[in-house]
């Protein structure tokens, strides 16, 4: 049996760089070991985020949106940040009718997944949302997003889709499917 990990000693946080969004820390760490250690991250936040997995009849709703960071149109789920004061769900249902133009009746946790822990220490919940209705609120994305409804009897086909990439919208995918196969519905 391994022995617990001793966390190293935090020695020095700095602010490196700063932007609009984001703020680079540079931290000084001293491991159990005696390594020390100068890492890079984004300041952490308390704020996380909500990533739905829409599910109309028989078919996932997905979204083509506009990502700067690889400069291309990606396909995935809706998603977006909780607000302060906010649940999850109800951001969920929120960012739901922003993005898509529907509400959910019904919500299902799925799971909170981190996204490069070793560098930021944001979280996401993976939310599946069924029984839609339409309705919409006024998002903050500057064009319009583009709908698609993929079936689920192909849902692991979205895997070929060159613009189905990100990892968050990939794990969402299996943890969609997992549920429906506990649930009996696949």
């Amino acid at each position: 049996m391994n022995k617990p990990l001793k966390k190293p000693q935090i020695l020095n946080v700095e602010t490196v760089a700063r932007s609009r969004l984001f703020n680079v820390e540079s931290v000084d760490l001293a491991f159990s070991n005696g390594v020390h250690r100068v890492y890079e991250r984004m300041r952490p936040s308390e704020r996380e985020a909500v990533m739905i997995v829409p599910l109309l009849g028989d078919k996932l709703v997905l979204i083509r949106e506009y990502a700067v960071g690889t400069e291309s149109y990606e396909l995935g789920f809706p998603k977006g940040l909780i607000d302060p004061g906010e649940l999850p769900f109800d951001a969920a249902n929120r960012e739901l009718q922003e993005e898509v133009g529907f509400g959910a009746q019904k919500l299902s946790f799925l799971k909170k997944v981190t996204m490069a822990p070793s560098y930021f220490s944001s979280k996401m919940n993976i939310i599946l949302a069924e029984d839609l209705y339409e309705s919409s609120l006024e998002g903050d994305e500057p064009e319009p997003l583009i709908q698609e409804h993929w079936p689920l009897a192909t849902m692991m086909d979205l895997l070929k889709e060159p613009d189905f990439s990100e990892a968050r919208n990939i794990s969402a995918l299996f943890l969609v499917r997992e549920w429906l196969n506990q649930q009996g519905r696949l």
